[in-house]
């Protein structure tokens, strides 16, 4: 047992204040090192990907005010979690690539022989997890007052964008009178994906990648016809698919998508649209006259939307009012239609409701 606690599991430590960024460059084998408070779902599992030894966390990984995702999804990968106790003094010190190790919940930093102490760490575990867990179903009346006061204040701010057709890039792709199918990375996207993949081969629909969900449809073994998005979780290798690419650009402007295309000399249609890259999305297809659209990993209750930073869910509220009985939702059909891999994908949500319930 004492050998135990003196082990010192050393790597180097690479950081970025988004995760999104860090785990595009991020090599394996290493800890990241986030300012990420309440880790969703999606980034841990895009950190898992990357193989990371550890993550080590600026901001609380878990406040406890609502019931985060992502430190879980962790631990069941075997993957470490520890909140900084003292950010300040490493963020002083601690360089890309630098060598840290961990000790129990203290942190040092390796230079050649020598071994300095940087700060305390507060370790992630089932147990304080269940603490957490407990205080954020505490927070959920609330927090549930407040979302739906947002969504419903700013659902009448942004109702006029809703109101008139939406002026929409002339692209090649032809989604007149036909079958769309618009991936978002969300709660359960890859699975319910790889649901739909004898639906995708006979219906042959249109398929749309949200950002990071263009790498989603090429892993299940297909080609993304369109992408759409903000292209801040996308790969190069999606960008350069030979899918035509949409940037979403936002009310003020701004279109900080079309800088990551132009850098890999790509060619891009500009969207000005309202709301997040997902619901530009299912406006693109629906102005596009597309007959159905089926939305694989989409964004549809407060959990989905906390994680995400978001107080609201108005735009997407108001997007679904409007595409009506030409939306379909496939969120969580995976359940419907088991097979061996799916059963295979771990459920954090379904530990959640095991510890709260």
């Amino acid at each position: 047992m004492n050998n135990q606690l003196t082990t010192t599991s050393y790597g180097p430590v690479y950081f970025h204040h988004r995760t999104k960024q860090l785990v595009q460059w991020i090599p394996e084998g290493a800890f990241a090192l986030i300012e990420h408070k309440d880790i969703d779902e999606m980034a841990a599992l895009a950190l898992i990907s990357k193989n990371i030894k550890g993550v080590l966390n600026y901001e609380p990984s878990m406040s406890g005010d609502y019931p985060s995702l992502g430190t879980i999804r962790l631990l069941e990968h075997g993957v470490p979690v520890y909140d900084v106790d003292d950010p300040d003094k490493v963020k002083q010190v601690l360089h890309q690539g630098h060598i840290i190790g961990i000790t129990g919940s203290k942190l040092w930093l390796k230079e050649e022989e020598q071994h300095m102490f940087l700060s305390s760490l507060t370790p992630y575990t089932y147990q304080n997890i269940l603490s957490k867990l407990k205080q954020a179903q505490a927070n959920l009346t609330s927090r549930l007052q407040k979302f739906v006061e947002n969504t419903l204040s700013n659902a009448f701010i942004e109702l006029p964008e809703i109101l008139t057709s939406i002026p929409i890039p002339k692209l090649a792709t032809d989604m007149r009178n036909r079958h769309v199918v618009v991936v978002t990375r969300g709660s359960g996207y890859m699975a319910d994906l790889m649901a739909l993949q004898n639906y995708i081969r006979e219906m042959q629909p249109v398929l749309i990648g949200v950002d990071g969900g263009a790498d989603a449809i090429l892993e299940c073994g297909m080609k993304p016809d369109v992408i759409c998005g903000d292209m801040d979780s996308i790969s190069h290798y999606a960008l350069c698919s030979g899918a035509e690419i949409v940037v979403h650009a936002y009310k003020n402007g701004r279109a900080p998508g079309m800088e990551v295309v132009q850098k890999l000399g790509l060619c891009a249609h500009l969207f000005p649209c309202f709301g997040t890259s997902e619901d530009a999305a299912h406006l693109l297809a629906y102005e596009a006259g597309a007959r159905l659209i089926v939305s694989v990993g989409s964004h549809t209750h407060m959990l989905d939307f906390l994680e995400k930073g978001r107080k609201g869910m108005a735009s997407t509220l108001l997007v679904r009012f409007k595409l009506g009985g030409k939306l379909l939702d496939a969120k969580g059909i995976h359940h419907l239609f088991p097979s061996k891999l799916n059963s295979r994908i771990s459920s954090a949500r379904s530990y959640l409701d095991a510890l709260l319930y």
